[in-house]
């Protein structure tokens, strides 16, 4: 049976998103989260919603292109709840950012990509890495996203760092396992275009362009005719989590309605 109860969970940028739906669903289902997100408001109400309806949380401060803010996030974990059992790297430089031609991407909006979505996700990982060597065993679980098996046009510095998480999963799960023996574990999901009520559905943006523009979105592309949602992408985090993976490292899990195989 998987079970996630009473695994102490940290996620990055839980304060929204997927992030936030990962966390109140590892909450319902028992887990220990922490609630690692750069805006204070957001993660603190995700904690407290969680905590209302039952759930065990804690918020924590976290800019994570900021390895002392990140090691805080590992102390306090710890301090709290002796222990980290899983990491999932989901912060990301996503909403609002530039969509457009590779050429006309700024320096500044290609650095903060790269802060956060690369060197933030590397930085989670080794902060965690001293406390799961000690223990023999843990969790990583990155986010990475289906764009970067599709190469989608105008999103270079997007695709490219994602592109980077995959190729850092697969060599972390090699180190870590080198390290700390059989019982570290690093894999990373790669959703699709994922309705979250964060921003304008794609979808809708999409309506908007002239032309056949409109037949290059997420819907035409996928092989199930249907918007994802994070409920889509939970089950697969949750077994991830559990203990039935435990012999799992390395993978990339695509789950995009089949978007990828074109």
């Amino acid at each position: 049976m998987i079970t996630v109860k009473d695994k102490v969970v940290i996620i990055t940028g839980a304060g929204q998103g997927i992030g936030k739906g990962f966390a109140e669903s590892l909450a319902s289902d028992g887990a220990k989260v922490v609630i690692a997100e750069i805006n204070e408001e957001k993660g603190k109400q995700v904690a407290n919603d969680i905590k209302s309806a039952g759930g065990d949380a804690v918020f924590v401060a976290t800019d994570v292109t900021k390895y002392g803010a990140v090691q805080s996030m590992v102390s306090a974990t710890i301090s709290t709840f002796g222990k980290i059992d899983v990491l999932i790297n989901n912060a990301a430089f996503y909403y609002n950012i530039t969509r457009a031609p590779f050429v006309d991407l700024s320096e500044q909006e290609w650095d903060r990509m790269m802060a956060v979505n690369v060197k933030g996700t590397w930085n989670c990982c080794r902060a965690v890495a001293p406390q799961l060597i000690k223990q023999g065993s843990g969790k990583i679980i990155n986010m990475a996203s289906a764009s970067a098996f599709k190469g989608n046009s105008n999103f270079l510095h997007y695709v490219a760092s994602k592109g980077a998480v995959i190729s850092m999963t697969r060599a972390l799960a090699r180190e870590l396992a080198e390290m700390g023996g059989n019982g570290i574990t690093v894999n990373a999901i790669a959703p699709g275009s994922t309705e979250t009520g964060v921003r304008e559905k794609l979808e809708d943006i999409l309506q908007k362009l002239p032309g056949d523009k409109k037949n290059t979105g997420p819907m035409a592309s996928r092989i199930l005719k249907r918007p994802e949602t994070v409920e889509d992408i939970v089950g697969t985090m949750l077994f991830l989590v559990s203990d039935a993976s435990d012999f799992i490292t390395g993978t990339i899990i695509a789950i995009d309605g089949g978007s990828s195989l074109h």
